[in-house]
C-alpha cells in the first residue's frame, strides 16, 4: 500500500470565488516521474497553495501530496478528476499528454491549465514541424533531411557525416537519437526508426557545449530559467547510448555573460512569435535545447514541457513561488509576474538508474536509504509491505545544492552514497567537466 498522504485525508478545499487569487489555489499535477516530484514540492513551499494533487505519482510523491490513479494521456479522465477534486490549476508534466491535447480538454472544460496545446505540442511532438518552424522564424539549426523509406537511407546518408545525427521523427522520451562515426550504426538505427513506423530526421552535426534553457512563454511573452546542462549519455565520459538524461547542473559557470539574453532573442522569441503567427501561440514551458557553437547558439530540439533531469536542478534554487508563476502562465498574465528570484550557488541532478537501463530496465529490486526531499523518485512503487521498489528504468534523481558547483556536486553524491538498489548505477560526473574547467566555447 502507498505511504499514508500528510494531506490525503483532508476534505477537497475550494477557493468558493470566481475571482483568481493564489490564497486559495489547489493544483493537480499529471505525471509520474522526478520532474512531476520536483513541481510538486516547489508548489508545496508557495504559500498561496492550499492543496498539491499528483495523478498518477510514484512512491515519493504519495508522501507529499494527494495523490490519484489516473491515465495522464486519457484527457476525458483528466479534467474529469480536476473537476472532481475543484482543482483551481492543472500542471502537465509530460510531453505525451501535451501532444495528445490534454492540455486543450482541460482549458476546454474551464480550468486554467500550464501546458502547451495540442497544435503547439508539435514543436516537440514533430521534428520536421519544428525544422519548418525554425526556419521561418530565421533560427539557427542544424541543416537536416526527413527519410521515411529504406529505399532512401544510403542516399541520404551520403549527403551526411562523417558524425551522422539520426532522430525519430516522433516522441522517443530522448531515447531516439544516435549520434555517431559509425556509418553502418547510423543506418541500423534509420532502418530501424523507418521499421517502426515513424520518419527518419537526419541532421548535420553541431558542434560545442550544450545548454538547456527552459523558458516561461505566453503567446509572445517570454521569461527564461536557469540555464542548465543535461548529460544524455549512460555512462561517464559521454559514453554508451543515449538515454532519457542521468544527471544535470544549473547554472553554467563557463556560459559568458548576456548569452541567456542572446537565446532568448535570437531563438525563443522568434519561435514564440512565429508559432502566434501560424495561430497556436505556445502557452506553457519551451525548452530550448542549444549547441553553443562559435557563431552562437544553434537548436538541437524543443520540448514542449520542463525537461527531466534539468527540472530537479533549476527548481531547487527557484525561490520565487512556483504557483503564482505557473498560474500567471496558464491565466496570461505572464507579462505582470515580478523578475523571477533565485538563490546563490549551484544545483545538481544525478540520477540512479535500474540495472540494465537504458535497455529493459530490472525492476522489483529493494531500495533502501531513499530518504529526505532531495530524493526525487520517478520509477518507483511500495510493495505489499511497505517496501520501496524499483518500476522503471530511471529510478531516482538526487539533488545536490552548494554554494559552488563543486559543493553541490559533493552533497549529491553524498547521498548516493547511502541509497543501496541491486545492480543500479549513476554516472559519477555529472558537472565534473565543468568544476575542473574542461568546458569551454
Amino acid at each position: 500500500m502507498p505511504l499514508p498522504s500528510p494531506r490525503a485525508a483532508a476534505a477537497p478545499i475550494s477557493c468558493g470565488s470566481p475571482s483568481r487569487s493564489l490564497s486559495c489555489v489547489r493544483v493537480l499535477v499529471i505525471g509520474s516521474g522526478a520532474r512531476e516530484h520536483a513541481l510538486a514540492l516547489a508548489l508545496r513551499r508557495d504559500p498561496g497553495v492550499t492543496a498539491v494533487m499528483v495523478a498518477p505519482g510514484n512512491a515519493g510523491t504519495a508522501a507529499i501530496a494527494e495523490q490519484f490513479p489516473v491515465d495522464a494521456a486519457a484527457a476525458d479522465d483528466v479534467v474529469a478528476l480536476a473537476k472532481a477534486q475543484k482543482a483551481d490549476l492543472v500542471v502537465i508534466g509530460p510531453e505525451v499528454p501535451l501532444v495528445l491535447g490534454v492540455a486543450d480538454a482541460v482549458r476546454a472544460a474551464g480550468i486554467p491549465c500550464f501546458g502547451p496545446s495540442a497544435d503547439a505540442a508539435r514543436i516537440e511532438g514533430s521534428k520536421a514541424f519544428a525544422k519548418d518552424v525554425m526556419a521561418a522564424a530565421g533560427v539557427r539549426t542544424a541543416h537536416s533531411e526527413v527519410v521515411d523509406s529504406p529505399a532512401q537511407i544510403d542516399e541520404a546518408l551520403d549527403r551526411f557525416g562523417p558524425t551522422w545525427v539520426v532522430k525519430d521523427d516522433g516522441l522517443a522520451a530522448g531515447k531516439g537519437v544516435v549520434v555517431t562515426t559509425d556509418r553502418d550504426a547510423a543506418r541500423d538505427h534509420a532502418a530501424e526508426i523507418i521499421e517502426n513506423g515513424h520518419p527518419v530526421l537526419l541532421e548535420s552535426f553541431l558542434d560545442g557545449p550544450e545548454v538547456s534553457l527552459f523558458c516561461l512563454v505566453d503567446g509572445e511573452t517570454v521569461v527564461p530559467l536557469l540555464p542548465a546542462q543535461d548529460h544524455k549519455r549512460v555512462g561517464d565520459g559521454d559514453t554508451g547510448p543515449n538515454t532519457g538524461g542521468m544527471g544535470a547542473y544549473t547554472p553554467l559557470p563557463w556560459l559568458p555573460d548576456g548569452s541567456v539574453e542572446r537565446i532568448v532573442r535570437d531563438v525563443v522569441e522568434p519561435v514564440a512569435a512565429e508559432l502566434v503567427r501560424r495561430g497556436c501561440g505556445f502557452s506553457g514551458l519551451l525548452y530550448a535545447g542549444l549547441a553553443m557553437g562559435a557563431d552562437g547558439p544553434a537548436v538541437v530540439e524543443f520540448n514542449c514541457r520542463f525537461g527531466d533531469p534539468e527540472t530537479q536542478a533549476v527548481l531547487a534554487l527557484l525561490e520565487s513561488p512556483l504557483g503564482t508563476v505557473l498560474d500567471a502562465v496558464a491565466t496570461g498574465t505572464l507579462d505582470t509576474l515580478p523578475p523571477l528570484q533565485w538563490r546563490d550557488g549551484a544545483a545538481v541532478t544525478v540520477v540512479l538508474a535500474a540495472e540494465y537501463y537504458p535497455s529493459t530496465p530490472r525492476t522489483g529490486d529493494v531500495i533502501a536509504g531513499a530518504d529526505g526531499d532531495n530524493v526525487l523518485h520517478a520509477g518507483t512503487k511500495r510493495g505489499p509491505n511497505g517496501e520501496l521498489l524499483s518500476a522503471g528504468g530511471r529510478v531516482l534523481s538526487v539533488v545536490g545544492v552548494g554554494d559552488d558547483l563543486a559543493a553541490a556536486r559533493a552533497d549529491a553524491y553524498a547521498t548516493l552514497g547511502g541509497i543501496k538498489l541491486p545492480g543500479g548505477h549513476y554516472r559519477r560526473d555529472i558537472g565534473l567537466a565543468a568544476v575542473e574547467g574542461r568546458i569551454t566555447l
